[in-house]
């Protein structure tokens, strides 16, 4: 498959797809181990659950958050669904705030590793 389109939007949806479906294995799965780790260590630092920026804070805040979270993919359907029934112990976390980082690093690596895969795809990098 080299259609640069449905590339780029399997390896956003699964991080590292991308790049083992054109035959990077090593750097498809290096990707897929970082930013998945980074996922789970967010989750379970209760990082689903952070509120992160609200509206009242500032838009350019707020759609920074939204769009950073949503570059998770499938992490971002799963981390949606886990904030939807938040436990009450989460914001006692000490790491309650670092998981949401977390998240939003996670999905900003997650669209650089979708932008290097069209690129291969398209012939602008080797």
């Amino acid at each position: 498959m080299q259609n640069p389109f449905l590339i780029g939007l399997i390896s956003w949806f699964l991080p590292g797809v991308g790049h083992l479906i054109q035959g990077r294995v090593i750097r498809g799965a290096i990707l897929a181990s970082v930013i998945w780790l980074m996922f789970v260590i967010a989750v379970v630092s209760g990082g689903a659950h952070y509120p992160g920026f609200d509206f009242k804070d500032g838009a350019l805040l707020y759609l920074l958050n939204i769009f950073a979270r949503f570059g998770n993919g499938l992490g971002a359907v799963i981390s949606l669904i886990m904030a939807a029934t938040p436990s009450p112990q989460v914001a006692a976390l000490a790491t309650f705030e670092y998981g949401g980082r977390f998240l939003e690093v996670a999905g900003l690596l997650n669209y650089l590793a979708a932008i290097d895969a069209v690129d291969i795809a398209v012939g602008r990098k080797a």
